[in-house]
């Protein structure tokens, strides 16, 4: 038996949630240091998946499959394909980052009062998530998906109700409230779409006979498997409900400002650049794949939410007082820009927006871990408190300003090649939208840029002006994902040639091939 190394991948973390949880209470700092390796360790396992998945081979690579819980159909089974390598790779990469940018996020209170952040359960639930996620990029069985899908919302609650940002330290009850309300709505609202999902599973087994995404597929693909129309499109809606709301689209988002304005940097970064993934690939892999006539069906609709989703993001970052607030609904908007791509059935579209949550996975754990790092050091969220940081801390400012510009997908780096190729993909279905979703883009300038004036540029306020600049550990967070931001901004085909045979693969499955440009003959 050959070695099962999605298995180990997912493995690792959850083996080390365990052992960094029972670390003693008072070696908080060898617990911090475990979590950091086993991290690392994993990223390193990714890398070797990564290595060893061939983009012209096979669509499932590295398949398992055992038996699990055969009188229901239940089998354990992974494999990926280049979307699932893609976002496991960029799971894998901001672990390690999100760690070493929490480092001190979880240290007991100095606040003179007894109660105490537990360190060790902080890091632990990090792994766990990790975990979680990435066995839901590699589950091919839609029951072990689901199983996962809902699982990762556990450790998530912790993180977010029982650690606040530096913000709040040595916080009051109205802090401790506003995080329990933040943690209580999003618990609910992925827990509302996790059960309308399940009825949808319970569903596509009595039609099918089983949970295998790809017998299933098969089976669709040759006629074997024949659903009605009216059963296709419940199914699919009962899936597409549950992605909608993780992944956000307007009007399922609200739990996501309150989430990731309450959360630590580091656990705001988890929700948006990681967790979040999980639903955009989901319709990619389990909608499209399961449902393809009930996908072309829904699209219509599905594009103008896309679309709204990115106007209504990128209007609430614009008039936001707060610092994570604008992030998340900046964020709101660029997952508007994903969602729009995939449901643009065209294969610039769909390799544009897998790129994208790559893209965005990196930019917005650039922005906002140096949003953390400014507001730990301030201990305010509110942009009104900040003035003149770029005086004071040069090289702070310029890491939020690239962070800030790849945001707003400034050519030459990341977000910019894979939100052209969402709106060259759009342009070619539906003009209309494609022309609406540009606006996205001149807003996302405005609230960039202006959040940035007003907090680096400007007299130096008096709170600010013994402000510290980035510390080597700040500086070992952050630079390796600007490098990454340029590297791929100048350079995009590592990552698409590992995605394109997969979309072109998923293109299929919806018996959708790319329009013919109308260009005029020429006289």
């Amino acid at each position: 038996m050959s070695f099962p190394l999605l298995t180990a991948t997912a493995a690792l973390p959850a083996i080390g949630a365990i052992a960094t949880a029972a670390v003693p209470a008072a070696r908080r700092t060898a617990a911090k240091w475990l979590a950091l390796l086993v991290s690392l360790a994993t990223l390193a396992l990714a890398i070797v998946v990564l290595v060893r998945f061939d983009p012209d081979g096979a669509r499932y690579q590295l398949t398992e499959s055992h038996a699990w819980i055969a009188d229901f159909g239940v089998r354990y089974e992974l494999g990926v394909d280049g979307i699932g390598v893609a976002l496991l790779a960029l799971t894998a990469l901001l672990i390690p980052f999100i760690i070493l940018a929490g480092w001190h996020d979880a240290d007991p209170l100095e606040t003179g009062s007894r109660r105490w952040r537990p360190t060790q359960g902080f890091f632990a639930l990090i792994l766990a998530v990790e975990a979680m996620v990435i066995i839901s990029f590699e589950a091919t069985d839609v029951f072990l998906f689901y199983i996962f899908f809902e699982a990762m919302l556990i450790p998530m609650y912790f993180l977010i109700g029982g650690f606040g940002d530096r913000a709040h330290a040595g916080s009051d009850e109205k802090a401790a409230a506003q995080r329990s309300y933040a943690a209580v709505k999003f618990l609910l609202y992925n827990l509302v779409g996790g059960l309308i999902m399940l009825a949808a599973v319970i569903g596509l087994y009595v039609v099918a006979g089983n949970f295998s995404l790809q017998e299933i597929a098969e089976a669709r693909a040759n006629g074997s498997l024949d659903m009605a129309t009216n059963t296709e499109r419940w199914l699919f809606l009962g899936f597409f409900f549950a992605f909608a709301v993780k992944a956000p689209l307007w009007p399922l988002h609200t739990w996501l400002p309150n989430a990731m304005g309450e959360a630590t940097a580091p656990v705001a970064v988890l929700i948006t650049a990681v967790v979040d993934k999980v639903g955009t690939f989901a319709m990619l892999r389990f909608c499209l794949q399961l449902f393809p006539e009930a996908s072309k069906w829904a699209t219509p609709a599905i594009m103008v939410l896309a679309v709204i989703s990115i106007i209504y993001g990128a209007l609430l970052a614009v008039g936001q007082r707060d610092i994570k607030r604008l992030v998340a609904y900046a964020s709101i908007s660029h997952f508007g820009f994903i969602i729009m791509g995939i449901f643009a059935m065209t294969s610039q579209g769909q390799s544009g927006a897998t790129l994208y949550m790559v893209n965005h996975g990196i930019s917005t754990a650039a922005l906002m871990l140096v949003a953390g790092f400014l507001i730990s050091r301030r201990g305010s969220r509110l942009i009104a408190d900040y003035g003149g940081v770029q005086k004071v801390a040069p090289v702070l400012a310029g890491t939020f300003l690239i962070g800030g510009l790849a945001t707003l997908s400034l050519p030459g780096l990341a977000p910019f090649v894979s939100e052209f190729l969402v709106l060259v993909g759009t342009f070619a279905r539906y003009p209309a939208i494609g022309i609406i979703a540009t606006f996205g883009i001149v807003l996302a300038a405005l609230y960039t840029l202006v959040l940035y004036q007003r907090t680096m540029t400007g007299p130096v306020k008096p709170e600010v002006s013994a402000m510290p600049d980035l510390r080597a550990r700040e500086l070992l967070v952050v630079a390796p994902l600007v490098v990454l931001l340029i590297f791929l901004g100048v350079y995009p085909k590592p990552v698409t040639d590992i995605v394109n045979p997969a979309v072109k693969s998923t293109m299929s499955d919806v018996h959708k091939k790319d329009p013919k440009p109308e260009v005029e003959a020429a006289k």
